[in-house]
C-alpha cells in the first residue's frame, strides 16, 4: 500500500489556530484560499512577480504563491482578512489608492508591514518596497501619499495652474 501523501499541519491564520490536511507541494496561496476560503490574497502570476498573493508571515511580506503550506507551521500568518480598519486601508481609500482592486489586497498587506518594521522609512525604502508589487491600472502616486500619511509625511497637496486643489 502507498503512504499517503498528506499531512496535517497546524497554521495560525489571522490569530486563529487551524488545521488543514495538505500535500506537502501545496502553497500557502492554494491553502488558505481553497482550504480556509480566505480569498482576499489573490493569484496573479504565481510565479512571485506581481505581489497580489501577498500575506504577512512574523512581520514579514511574503508572496504565498512561493511559499509552502508546511513552511508555514509555527508562523503567525496574517492575510487582508486579519487586517480589521487600520490606518493604512483607510489611507488607501482616502488617497483613492486602488482602481480595479485585484491587486489591491497585496500592496495593503506589504505596506503594513512596511509601517509597521519601517516607521521611518524614506523615499528609498518605500519606492523599494512598492516596486515588489505590481499594479496595471493606477499609478502608484496614490498608494505612495496613502503610505506617507500613515507614516505621517503627508505629501503636499499638488496644484495645478489655477491654484484649485
Amino acid at each position: 500500500m502507498a503512504p499517503n501523501p498528506k499531512v496535517n499541519l497546524l497554521l495560525s491564520v489571522n490569530s486563529e489556530a487551524t488545521s488543514v490536511i495538505v500535500r506537502p507541494a501545496d502553497t500557502l496561496l492554494y491553502v488558505i484560499r481553497g482550504q480556509l476560503g480566505l480569498t482576499g490574497s489573490k493569484p496573479g502570476c504565481l510565479n512571485g512577480d506581481c505581489g497580489a498573493c501577498t500575506v504577512i508571515v512574523d512581520g514579514i511580506p511574503q508572496k504565498s504563491c512561493l511559499m509552502l503550506a508546511v513552511e508555514g507551521t509555527g508562523k503567525e500568518i496574517t492575510t487582508i482578512e486579519g487586517l480589521k480598519d487600520t490606518p493604512i486601508q483607510r489611507a488607501f481609500v482616502e488617497k483613492f489608492a486602488f482602481q480595479c482592486g485585484y491587486c489591491t489586497s497585496g500592496f495593503l498587506m506589504n505596506c503594513q508591514a512596511l509601517v509597521e518594521t519601517k516607521p521611518d522609512a524614506d523615499d528609498a525604502v518605500l519606492k523599494d518596497w512598492l516596486e515588489s508589487n505590481i499594479c496595471r491600472c493606477t499609478g502608484y502616486r496614490e498608494i505612495r501619499e496613502a503610505v506617507l500619511s500613515v507614516l505621517g509625511e503627508e505629501p503636499a497637496v499638488q496644484r495645478n495652474q489655477t491654484g484649485e486643489n
